[in-house]
């Protein structure tokens, strides 16, 4: 399920930060169930000791200007978010903002003006998405003198589709409490991808945005469209909607 909501700003623009994803993420994370925040955040979903959140949410939408001396983005005319899920309760928490008065980003106050919702169900297995955040895509080494290092992927290599294929087949486990159908998985690019530099929590995070094919089992097609794409999905990355 992908939820989209549409905001006001009022009288003031929405200011934030250019590297605002955590804000956002906070900002989701507190207008949920408390229970559910806190099971969210602190256990997710578990399979195989890893646990996943089992959503994502795209960048802010809108348009905006950079102010690039203070390390802001200005929404003048109101934004968009998208929220994709494949979790019935962070669907209806979401949905339910529309009864509220208002949604915090950070220290702003927005109005809910509207909020969409837009089931898209895989019926084959291929289909052509688009990425509304960058997606992340990365494995992690141990250096020959003791420490760690990531290498990030990018669309077209083909780590990144074997990781794309496995990180998929275990969010889908996790979600469903089984194992999804084997069968063989590709990723093509349909257009040249671009490099994002994301600064999350002191951290920096590569990801890349861009359209492409996925074919595969429609089952964890399905599972990219709603829980998003790749990893740090509730960081903010990897959320998806067919082009």
């Amino acid at each position: 399920m992908h939820i989209s909501i549409h905001f006001g700003t009022g009288d003031k623009p929405l200011d934030l930060p250019i590297h605002y994803n955590a804000l956002v993420q906070g900002a989701i994370y507190a207008n949920i169930n408390p229970v559910l925040a806190t099971l969210l955040h602190d256990h997710g979903f578990p399979f195989n000791g890893r646990t996943f959140k089992l959503f994502s949410y795209s960048k802010i939408i809108g348009k905006y200007t950079l102010i690039r001396e203070r390390c802001r983005i200005v929404f003048p005319e109101g934004a968009s978010l998208v929220v994709s899920t494949p979790v019935e309760e962070i669907c209806r928490a979401m949905a339910g903002l529309i009864l509220r008065d208002g949604f915090r980003i950070g220290s702003q106050e927005l109005e809910v003006k509207s909020i969409d919702t837009e089931e898209h169900i895989v019926r084959s297995d291929t289909i052509e998405l688009e990425l509304l955040s960058p997606v992340v895509v990365y494995s992690t080494f141990a250096k020959p003198g003791g420490g760690k290092y990531t290498c990030y992927f990018q669309p077209g290599e083909k780590e990144f589709a074997r990781l794309i294929y496995e990180n998929l087949r275990k969010k889908y486990s996790a979600c469903h409490n089984k194992t999804a159908s084997e069968g063989e998985f590709m990723v093509r690019l349909l257009n040249r991808p671009r490099q994002n530099l994301v600064i999350y929590k002191n951290t920096i995070i590569k990801g890349y945005t861009c359209k492409l094919i996925l074919s595969g089992p429609g089952e964890l097609l399905q599972i990219a469209l709603d829980a998003g794409l790749g990893s740090k999905n509730s960081q903010g990355f990897g959320c998806c909607r067919p082009s």
